[in-house]
């Protein structure tokens, strides 16, 4: 059981006075510092849908102990690593992360593009110094904590969840001086009885959209689960769940665009019926009072909320969701898809935490190179490796009895 450090006080996670002590340092705004090793890791208390939870700081993870639940896998296994002081970068004392963005939140004329526009060797080439649309949604994912799961969290993560994680994880970035909250819009879980005051709050937030100024027009950014994508008369009409009656328009080209770019994620999505198509976009207002969508990412989730590229990250995943020991999920972030990361990690199989692979099939030597200099940078982990032309996936570490 976890102990933290309030001022001068230890306390006890199952402790028959904790939740009163957390409160109290909620309304102080006392910084709890996790006791797990010395020195102590200072997190925050947060407000996640009317109950107080403790949280890493950004970018934490690793000072933590590995059995700590606080704990996160070396960033350099994923694609977040060559990110860190570049395109993000955290503030100790603040408790924040700068982010630079490779993408716009101003417009001017009526041209609009999208991510899917740009090329692989563009994300290559700036993967270290700013944030692509499709960055940032990964960068929110991995601090809202939905990379993670074990099976005991079965059937306990709903949309309700992913809205209040998300939403605290803005609170906590900012972005060319302001927090990401102040651009960027989650929907409110939907509810009938509340329908008048959700639209009333949506539309204070996206009015800023339809203010007149001299200068470039305002972008805001949205990310939501989309629920389908319309017929217009011209390009798409996008539907986002918990958006009934909204709708944002998606010109032809960029809708054309969209299909090649995420092929793998709309395929992923239409075949699976349990799965969640997410995206996130840049969006501006008409003078007609009409949302339109100027640049947009796509990303595949699993029932689970799990992020999935591709038919063999879906198997992957799928199994250890089953498992009842933790398992995070790796993200892409800026890297190309010919550049490998760890497709997870096992945090809690002995002696050693497990990396696991996935070797696509039709690899190049460039591949493997990175992918054995990764590996052989990392001792403390044990790699798993499955090389999908050699057939079916390997048994995990730690399956049968984990089940």
């Amino acid at each position: 059981m976890r102990k933290f450090l309030f001022d001068t006080t230890v306390c006890v996670e199952d402790g028959d006075d904790f939740v009163d002590r957390l409160a109290r340092a909620y309304r102080e705004k006392v910084r709890p510092q996790c006791l797990c090793c010395d020195p102590a890791v200072p997190m925050y208390i947060a407000d996640i849908g009317d109950q107080l939870v403790i949280k890493r700081m950004p970018l934490t993870g690793g000072r933590h102990d590995p059995a700590c639940t606080s704990y996160e896998p070396p960033y350099e296994l994923s694609g977040l690593g060559p990110l860190i002081g570049g395109a993000i970068k955290l503030d100790p004392s603040a408790g924040t992360t700068a982010l630079k963005l490779d993408f716009s939140l101003s417009k001017r004329g009526s041209t609009a593009r999208d991510e899917t526009g740009a090329s692989p060797a563009d994300r290559v080439r700036n993967e270290s110094k700013k944030l692509s649309l499709r960055a940032l949604l990964h960068f929110l994912w991995h601090e809202s904590g939905l990379t993670e799961w074990t099976g005991h969290w079965s059937g306990k993560r709903h949309w309700w969840q992913v809205y209040h994680h998300l939403t605290e994880a803005t609170r906590l970035m900012d972005v060319r001086g302001e927090t990401l909250a102040e651009r960027l819009l989650v929907p409110e879980p939907f509810r009938a009885d509340e329908k008048t005051a959700i639209e009333q709050r949506r539309a204070q937030k996206l009015g800023q959209l339809f203010h007149k100024t001299n200068g470039p027009n305002q972008l805001m950014m949205l990310v939501g689960e989309i629920k389908e994508f319309a017929d217009a008369r011209h390009g798409r009409q996008v539907v986002i769940k918990h958006m009934p009656g909204f709708r944002l328009c998606l010109e032809e080209p960029a809708w054309q665009s969209l299909q090649r770019r995420f092929e793998a994620e709309l395929m992923l999505w239409q075949s699976t019926e349990a799965s969640h198509l997410m995206a996130i976009m840049t969006i501006g207002g008409t003078p007609a009072g009409i949302t339109t969508i100027n640049e947009i990412a796509l990303m595949t989730v699993t029932e689970q909320w799990l992020p999935i590229e591709n038919a063999y990250e879906q198997n992957l995943v799928e199994r250890l969701a089953r498992l009842r020991s933790k398992s995070v999920k790796g993200l892409r972030f800026n890297l190309s898809r010919t550049q490998p990361f760890a497709n997870a990690t096992l945090l809690e199989t002995k002696p050693l935490p497990y990396a696991l692979f996935i070797v696509p099939p039709n690899v190049d030597e460039n591949f493997e190179t990175a992918l054995q200099d990764m590996i052989g940078a990392r001792p403390d982990l044990t790699p798993w490796i499955w090389r999908v032309s050699d057939g079916e996936m390997p048994r995990l570490p730690g399956a049968g009895n984990n089940e």
